[in-house]
C-alpha cells in the first residue's frame, strides 16, 4: 500500500484520541480534549526544539541557533493563542462537564514539568503529582538530571572566550539557578562589544517573557 497523506499521519489513530467521558457528552468537551491533546504535541515540539538549540549553542552553531529561537517563540504564540479559543466557553459551559474530569488536572502535565527543568525551574516537588514508577516520572527525572538552557548558554560563551567560573560551569545541574554577578559582568561586556551573542541574548529574553505570558 502506498504512503497517504493519512496514513503517513496516522490520521485513523489521531482522530480516535477525543472522547469526551462526561455522561451524555456535553459538546464544549470535544473543544477541551483538542485543545489540551494540541497544547502537548506542541510541548513535545518545544522540548524537540530546546534540546536541539542546547546543542547548537554548545557547538557554537550561532547561526542555527538564533533560527531555532525564532521558531520556538512561533510556538509559543501558538500555545498563548490557545486561551483564545477556550475563552469561547463559558465558565458555566465548562462546568457542565468539569465534575466528571475528578481530579485530572493541567498540573500533572510531565511535558510541561519537563519544560520547567530544561528551563532551570527544577524541584522535587515537581514530581509530587505523578504516578511512581510511571513513563511520566521516569522521563522528568532524566530531564532533571540533564543540563539546562542556561548551562549550554554559558558553554557557549566560554566557547567564545568569555571568562566563565568553572564553578558555574561545573555546577551541580539539578539544582535551581542562582544569580551571578560574574555572570551579570560578562553580559555587560558582550552587550557593549559582541552583536552576535547580544542576539542570541536577546532571543533567550524574548523565550523568557513569552513563557511568562503564556
Amino acid at each position: 500500500m502506498s504512503l497517504t497523506y493519512a496514513t503517513y499521519l496516522k490520521l485513523d489513530k489521531l482522530l480516535s484520541l477525543q472522547q469526551p467521558i462526561s455522561v451524555e457528552p456535553k459538546h464544549n468537551e470535544t473543544l477541551f480534549i483538542v485543545v489540551h491533546q494540541a497544547t502537548e504535541l506542541w510541548f513535545k515540539q518545544i522540548l524537540h526544539e530546546l534540546d536541539h538549540l542546547r546543542k547548537l549553542l554548545t557547538e557554537n552553531k550561532q547561526s542555527m541557533a538564533l533560527d531555532t529561537i525564532k521558531r520556538i517563540l512561533a510556538i509559543l504564540r501558538i500555545q498563548i493563542g490557545h486561551f483564545n479559543i477556550l475563552e469561547t466557553m463559558t465558565p458555566t459551559e465548562f462546568l457542565t462537564f468539569r465534575g466528571d474530569l475528578g481530579t485530572a488536572s493541567g498540573f500533572q502535565s510531565y511535558q510541561f514539568r519537563e519544560l520547567e527543568f530544561i528551563l532551570g525551574v527544577k524541584s522535587m516537588k515537581r514530581f509530587n503529582n505523578l504516578p511512581d514508577g510511571g513513563t511520566e516520572q521516569r522521563q522528568l527525572k532524566m530531564r532533571y538530571q540533564q543540563p539546562t538552557l542556561w548551562d549550554s548558554f554559558l558553554r557557549y560563551i566560554a566557547n567564545k572566550a568569555y571568562n566563565v567560573p568553572q564553578y558555574l560551569l561545573n555546577r551541580d545541574v539539578t539544582q535551581p539557578l542562582e544569580p551571578s554577578q560574574d555572570v551579570q559582568d560578562i553580559l555587560i561586556e558582550i552587550y557593549h562589544n559582541d552583536l552576535p551573542i547580544t542576539q542570541v541574548c536577546e532571543g533567550l529574553i524574548d523565550l523568557d517573557e513569552l513563557i511568562q505570558e503564556w
